[in-house]
Protein backbone atom coordinates (compact mmCIF):
# COMPACT_ATOMS: atom_id res chain seq x y z
CA UNK A 1 0.00 0.00 0.00
CA UNK A 2 1.14 3.55 -0.68
CA UNK A 3 3.32 5.05 1.52
CA UNK A 4 2.15 8.83 3.41
CA UNK A 5 5.73 9.82 1.36
CA UNK A 6 4.64 8.52 -1.79
CA UNK A 7 1.37 9.86 -1.26
CA UNK A 8 3.04 13.70 -0.86
CA UNK A 9 4.22 13.24 -4.09
CA UNK A 10 1.52 12.62 -6.24
CA UNK A 11 -0.98 14.51 -8.34
CA UNK A 12 -4.47 15.50 -8.56
CA UNK A 13 -5.71 16.61 -11.81
CA UNK A 14 -8.76 18.15 -13.21
CA UNK A 15 -9.17 17.65 -16.88
CA UNK A 16 -12.42 19.51 -18.64
CA UNK A 17 -13.27 17.97 -21.78
CA UNK A 18 -15.12 19.49 -24.60
CA UNK A 19 -16.37 17.22 -27.61
CA UNK A 20 -14.28 15.03 -29.24
CA UNK A 21 -11.24 14.90 -27.17
CA UNK A 22 -9.97 11.62 -25.97
CA UNK A 23 -7.94 10.47 -23.06
CA UNK A 24 -5.16 7.69 -23.99
CA UNK A 25 -1.70 5.90 -22.96
CA UNK A 26 1.60 6.62 -24.59
CA UNK A 27 5.25 5.99 -22.58
CA UNK A 28 4.03 5.80 -19.07
CA UNK A 29 1.93 9.02 -19.81
CA UNK A 30 -1.76 9.93 -19.82
CA UNK A 31 -2.47 12.20 -22.29
CA UNK A 32 -5.58 13.65 -23.62
CA UNK A 33 -5.79 15.09 -27.54
CA UNK A 34 -8.28 17.27 -28.80
CA UNK A 35 -10.70 16.92 -31.32
CA UNK A 36 -7.79 17.75 -34.29
CA UNK A 37 -5.64 15.33 -32.27
CA UNK A 38 -3.09 18.06 -30.75
CA UNK A 39 -1.95 17.23 -27.03
CA UNK A 40 -3.88 19.29 -24.71
CA UNK A 41 -2.67 17.77 -21.34
CA UNK A 42 -0.02 15.14 -20.08
CA UNK A 43 1.11 13.65 -17.00
CA UNK A 44 3.58 10.99 -16.09
CA UNK A 45 1.37 7.67 -15.04
CA UNK A 46 4.13 7.43 -11.56
CA UNK A 47 2.84 10.75 -10.19
CA UNK A 48 -1.07 10.53 -10.59
CA UNK A 49 -3.76 9.96 -7.83
CA UNK A 50 -6.82 10.78 -8.97
CA UNK A 51 -7.87 12.13 -12.61
CA UNK A 52 -11.13 14.45 -12.30
CA UNK A 53 -12.41 13.82 -16.14
CA UNK A 54 -15.48 16.18 -16.40
CA UNK A 55 -17.72 16.57 -19.44
CA UNK A 56 -17.87 13.89 -21.85
CA UNK A 57 -14.82 12.29 -23.57
CA UNK A 58 -13.54 8.80 -24.64
CA UNK A 59 -11.23 6.71 -22.98
CA UNK A 60 -9.28 3.89 -24.43
CA UNK A 61 -8.90 0.44 -23.01
CA UNK A 62 -5.18 0.18 -22.48
CA UNK A 63 -6.23 3.78 -19.51
CA UNK A 64 -7.77 1.51 -17.76
CA UNK A 65 -5.69 -0.98 -17.41
CA UNK A 66 -2.78 1.10 -16.79
CA UNK A 67 -4.90 2.94 -13.82
CA UNK A 68 -4.91 -0.46 -12.31
CA UNK A 69 -0.99 -0.97 -13.23
CA UNK A 70 0.07 2.28 -11.93
CA UNK A 71 -2.56 2.51 -8.96
CA UNK A 72 -4.37 5.80 -10.09
CA UNK A 73 -7.85 6.71 -10.21
CA UNK A 74 -9.97 8.29 -12.54
CA UNK A 75 -13.22 10.03 -11.40
CA UNK A 76 -15.89 10.39 -14.16
CA UNK A 77 -18.01 13.50 -14.05
CA UNK A 78 -20.35 14.87 -15.63
CA UNK A 79 -20.25 18.37 -17.43
CA UNK A 80 -22.94 19.66 -14.49
CA UNK A 81 -19.84 18.17 -11.92
CA UNK A 82 -22.23 15.02 -11.02
CA UNK A 83 -19.80 12.12 -10.19
CA UNK A 84 -21.32 9.00 -12.06
CA UNK A 85 -18.75 6.92 -11.82
CA UNK A 86 -14.32 5.96 -10.45
CA UNK A 87 -12.58 3.50 -11.75
CA UNK A 88 -9.27 2.28 -10.85
CA UNK A 89 -6.63 1.04 -8.19
CA UNK A 90 -9.34 -0.23 -6.24
CA UNK A 91 -7.54 -3.17 -3.83
CA UNK A 92 -10.69 -5.53 -4.52
CA UNK A 93 -8.66 -8.61 -3.03
CA UNK A 94 -8.86 -7.10 0.89
CA UNK A 95 -11.06 -9.94 1.96
CA UNK A 96 -10.11 -9.45 5.38
CA UNK A 97 -10.98 -6.27 5.82
CA UNK A 98 -14.05 -6.58 4.23
CA UNK A 99 -14.85 -9.58 6.27
CA UNK A 100 -14.91 -6.91 9.82
CA UNK A 101 -16.59 -4.06 8.12
CA UNK A 102 -19.54 -6.50 7.67
CA UNK A 103 -19.07 -8.21 10.74
CA UNK A 104 -19.17 -4.53 12.19
CA UNK A 105 -22.53 -3.11 14.06
CA UNK A 106 -21.71 -0.87 16.38
CA UNK A 107 -22.44 2.74 17.08
CA UNK A 108 -19.41 3.80 18.04
CA UNK A 109 -18.06 5.03 14.57
CA UNK A 110 -21.37 7.07 13.99
CA UNK A 111 -20.75 8.88 17.37
CA UNK A 112 -17.34 9.22 17.02
CA UNK A 113 -17.55 11.06 13.05
CA UNK A 114 -20.53 12.66 13.63
CA UNK A 115 -18.55 14.13 16.74
CA UNK A 116 -15.46 15.21 14.85
CA UNK A 117 -18.33 16.56 12.17
CA UNK A 118 -19.62 18.87 14.60
CA UNK A 119 -16.76 19.64 16.53
CA UNK A 120 -15.30 21.11 12.98
CA UNK A 121 -18.23 22.82 12.50
CA UNK A 122 -17.74 24.83 15.50
CA UNK A 123 -14.58 25.41 14.63
CA UNK A 124 -15.57 26.64 11.51
CA UNK A 125 -18.00 29.59 13.07
CA UNK A 126 -15.41 30.08 16.01
CA UNK A 127 -13.29 31.32 12.87
CA UNK A 128 -15.60 34.49 12.38
CA UNK A 129 -13.78 37.58 14.22
CA UNK A 130 -17.04 39.66 15.56
CA UNK A 131 -19.68 36.55 16.06
CA UNK A 132 -23.15 37.60 16.30
CA UNK A 133 -25.20 36.54 19.28
CA UNK A 134 -26.67 33.92 16.92
CA UNK A 135 -23.15 32.77 15.78
CA UNK A 136 -22.29 32.15 19.74
CA UNK A 137 -25.80 30.57 21.09
CA UNK A 138 -24.79 28.24 17.48
CA UNK A 139 -21.45 26.86 19.46
CA UNK A 140 -22.71 26.63 22.76
CA UNK A 141 -25.56 24.13 21.20
CA UNK A 142 -23.67 22.75 18.89
CA UNK A 143 -21.27 21.53 21.99
CA UNK A 144 -24.03 20.37 23.87
CA UNK A 145 -25.39 18.32 20.70
CA UNK A 146 -21.54 16.76 21.03
CA UNK A 147 -22.18 15.42 24.65
CA UNK A 148 -25.55 14.43 24.02
CA UNK A 149 -24.27 12.27 21.58
CA UNK A 150 -22.24 9.83 23.69
CA UNK A 151 -25.51 8.79 25.19
CA UNK A 152 -27.06 8.05 22.12
CA UNK A 153 -28.85 4.45 21.37
CA UNK A 154 -29.80 4.19 18.31
CA UNK A 155 -28.32 5.13 15.28
CA UNK A 156 -31.25 7.45 14.14
CA UNK A 157 -30.85 9.20 17.24
CA UNK A 158 -27.59 9.75 16.07
CA UNK A 159 -28.27 11.23 12.75
CA UNK A 160 -30.92 13.52 14.32
CA UNK A 161 -28.59 15.31 16.21
CA UNK A 162 -26.31 15.16 13.07
CA UNK A 163 -29.50 17.04 10.57
CA UNK A 164 -29.81 19.46 13.54
CA UNK A 165 -26.44 20.21 13.93
CA UNK A 166 -25.94 21.01 9.92
CA UNK A 167 -29.63 22.97 9.99
CA UNK A 168 -27.86 25.25 12.82
CA UNK A 169 -24.54 25.19 11.23
CA UNK A 170 -25.54 26.64 7.92
CA UNK A 171 -27.62 29.08 8.96
CA UNK A 172 -24.59 30.97 11.17
CA UNK A 173 -22.16 30.10 8.67
CA UNK A 174 -23.33 31.11 5.37
CA UNK A 175 -24.90 34.34 7.78
CA UNK A 176 -23.95 37.37 5.13
CA UNK A 177 -25.81 36.24 2.61
CA UNK A 178 -29.80 35.93 1.67
CA UNK A 179 -30.21 31.75 1.16
CA UNK A 180 -32.67 29.27 1.90
CA UNK A 181 -30.52 26.69 3.26
CA UNK A 182 -28.80 23.61 2.64
CA UNK A 183 -30.93 21.50 -0.23
CA UNK A 184 -28.49 18.78 -1.66
CA UNK A 185 -28.86 18.35 -5.50
CA UNK A 186 -31.76 20.89 -5.61
CA UNK A 187 -29.28 23.50 -6.74
CA UNK A 188 -32.26 26.64 -6.34
CA UNK A 189 -29.45 28.93 -5.43
CA UNK A 190 -25.82 29.78 -6.25
CA UNK A 191 -24.73 28.45 -3.15
CA UNK A 192 -26.35 25.13 -2.88
CA UNK A 193 -24.99 24.71 -6.43
CA UNK A 194 -21.86 25.14 -5.48
CA UNK A 195 -21.70 23.21 -2.38
CA UNK A 196 -22.57 20.75 -4.49
CA UNK A 197 -19.43 21.03 -7.03
CA UNK A 198 -17.31 20.91 -4.20
CA UNK A 199 -18.61 17.93 -1.92
CA UNK A 200 -18.48 16.32 -4.89
CA UNK A 201 -15.09 16.98 -5.70
CA UNK A 202 -14.18 15.78 -2.15
CA UNK A 203 -16.21 12.67 -2.20
CA UNK A 204 -14.21 11.58 -5.37
CA UNK A 205 -11.27 11.89 -3.59
CA UNK A 206 -12.14 10.29 -0.06
CA UNK A 207 -14.03 7.83 -2.66
CA UNK A 208 -10.40 6.79 -4.42
CA UNK A 209 -8.26 6.78 -0.95
CA UNK A 210 -10.91 4.27 0.73
CA UNK A 211 -11.10 2.44 -2.29
CA UNK A 212 -7.33 2.00 -2.63
CA UNK A 213 -7.06 0.51 0.68
CA UNK A 214 -10.06 -2.17 0.15
CA UNK A 215 -12.50 -0.97 2.00
CA UNK A 216 -16.16 -2.03 0.70
CA UNK A 217 -17.19 1.72 -0.04
CA UNK A 218 -21.21 0.92 0.41
CA UNK A 219 -20.88 -0.37 3.55
CA UNK A 220 -20.89 2.12 5.81
CA UNK A 221 -20.99 2.51 9.42
CA UNK A 222 -23.36 5.67 10.02
CA UNK A 223 -25.63 6.24 6.89
CA UNK A 224 -27.34 2.82 6.52
CA UNK A 225 -27.00 0.40 2.92
CA UNK A 226 -28.96 2.08 0.41
CA UNK A 227 -29.07 0.44 -3.42
CA UNK A 228 -26.11 2.02 -5.48
CA UNK A 229 -25.38 4.72 -2.38
CA UNK A 230 -21.74 4.52 -1.73
CA UNK A 231 -22.56 4.36 2.26
CA UNK A 232 -18.91 4.52 3.81
CA UNK A 233 -17.83 7.37 1.70
CA UNK A 234 -20.99 9.42 2.55
CA UNK A 235 -19.67 8.62 6.78
CA UNK A 236 -16.07 9.51 6.16
CA UNK A 237 -16.61 12.75 4.17
CA UNK A 238 -18.29 14.61 7.09
CA UNK A 239 -15.65 15.64 9.07
CA UNK A 240 -14.14 17.32 6.31
CA UNK A 241 -17.09 19.43 4.28
CA UNK A 242 -16.31 22.09 6.43
CA UNK A 243 -12.93 22.17 4.48
CA UNK A 244 -15.52 23.21 1.26
CA UNK A 245 -17.77 25.68 3.31
CA UNK A 246 -15.35 27.98 4.50
CA UNK A 247 -13.59 27.85 1.19
CA UNK A 248 -17.10 28.65 -0.69
CA UNK A 249 -17.84 31.66 1.97
CA UNK A 250 -13.87 33.19 1.41
CA UNK A 251 -14.61 32.63 -2.64
CA UNK A 252 -18.09 34.52 -1.92
CA UNK A 253 -16.54 37.52 -0.26
CA UNK A 254 -13.83 38.08 -2.66
CA UNK A 255 -16.37 37.95 -5.28
CA UNK A 256 -14.92 35.06 -6.96
CA UNK A 257 -18.51 33.84 -6.80
CA UNK A 258 -20.89 35.55 -8.78
CA UNK A 259 -24.66 34.94 -9.81
CA UNK A 260 -24.28 36.13 -13.19
CA UNK A 261 -21.61 32.74 -13.90
CA UNK A 262 -25.02 30.63 -13.70
CA UNK A 263 -27.60 29.59 -16.03
CA UNK A 264 -30.85 28.68 -14.40
CA UNK A 265 -32.00 25.46 -16.24
CA UNK A 266 -35.47 23.97 -14.94
CA UNK A 267 -35.66 26.05 -11.72
CA UNK A 268 -31.73 24.94 -10.89
CA UNK A 269 -28.09 27.42 -11.45
CA UNK A 270 -25.97 25.81 -13.42
CA UNK A 271 -22.47 26.97 -13.72
CA UNK A 272 -21.48 27.77 -17.25
CA UNK A 273 -19.19 25.71 -19.24
CA UNK A 274 -16.50 27.93 -19.86
CA UNK A 275 -16.36 29.39 -16.12
CA UNK A 276 -15.33 25.61 -15.09
CA UNK A 277 -11.62 26.20 -14.58
CA UNK A 278 -11.68 28.93 -12.57
CA UNK A 279 -14.62 27.12 -9.93
CA UNK A 280 -12.88 24.32 -10.24
CA UNK A 281 -9.45 26.11 -9.16
CA UNK A 282 -10.56 27.28 -5.78
CA UNK A 283 -12.65 24.76 -4.90
CA UNK A 284 -10.05 22.31 -5.06
CA UNK A 285 -7.56 24.06 -2.91
CA UNK A 286 -8.49 23.20 0.30
CA UNK A 287 -9.12 19.59 -0.61
CA UNK A 288 -4.74 19.90 -2.32
CA UNK A 289 -3.53 21.86 0.48
CA UNK A 290 -5.26 19.17 3.09
CA UNK A 291 -4.85 16.30 1.25
CA UNK A 292 -1.90 14.75 3.01
CA UNK A 293 -3.57 14.98 6.26
CA UNK A 294 -6.64 13.30 4.82
CA UNK A 295 -4.60 10.59 3.78
CA UNK A 296 -3.07 9.92 6.85
CA UNK A 297 -6.77 10.08 8.55
CA UNK A 298 -7.84 7.77 5.88
CA UNK A 299 -4.55 5.36 6.89
CA UNK A 300 -5.02 5.70 10.50
CA UNK A 301 -8.78 4.46 10.10
CA UNK A 302 -7.69 1.43 7.89
CA UNK A 303 -5.34 0.58 10.60
CA UNK A 304 -7.00 1.23 13.35
CA UNK A 305 -10.05 -0.91 11.68
CA UNK A 306 -7.75 -3.88 11.17
CA UNK A 307 -6.72 -3.65 14.59
CA UNK A 308 -10.28 -4.06 16.17
CA UNK A 309 -9.46 -0.88 18.82
CA UNK A 310 -12.36 1.41 20.33
CA UNK A 311 -14.12 3.61 18.41
CA UNK A 312 -12.85 6.45 20.66
CA UNK A 313 -9.06 6.01 19.77
CA UNK A 314 -9.98 5.88 15.85
CA UNK A 315 -8.55 9.20 13.72
CA UNK A 316 -9.66 12.83 14.07
CA UNK A 317 -9.54 15.58 11.95
CA UNK A 318 -9.16 18.83 13.19
CA UNK A 319 -10.16 21.64 10.93
CA UNK A 320 -7.82 23.99 12.45
CA UNK A 321 -4.50 22.11 11.41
Amino acid sequence: MISSLDFSKKQIIIVLFNEGEKMSFSNDNIIVKTADNRIKFQCSCYRLFLIFAVGNCSITSVVISKARKFGFFIAFMSAGFRLYSIIGADKDSNTLLKTKQYQYDGLGLAKHITQNKISNQIKTLKLVRDKSISQKEAIHTLSAYIEQIESCKELSEIMAYEGLAAKLYFKNHFNNILWQGRQPRVKRDIVNSVLDIGYSLLFAFIDALLSSYGFDTYKGVMHKQFYMRKSLVCDIVEPFRPLIDIQIKKSINLKQIKKEDFLIINNQYRLKWELSAKYMQFLMSPIIENKDLIFEYIQSYYRAFMKNISADKFPTFDIGG
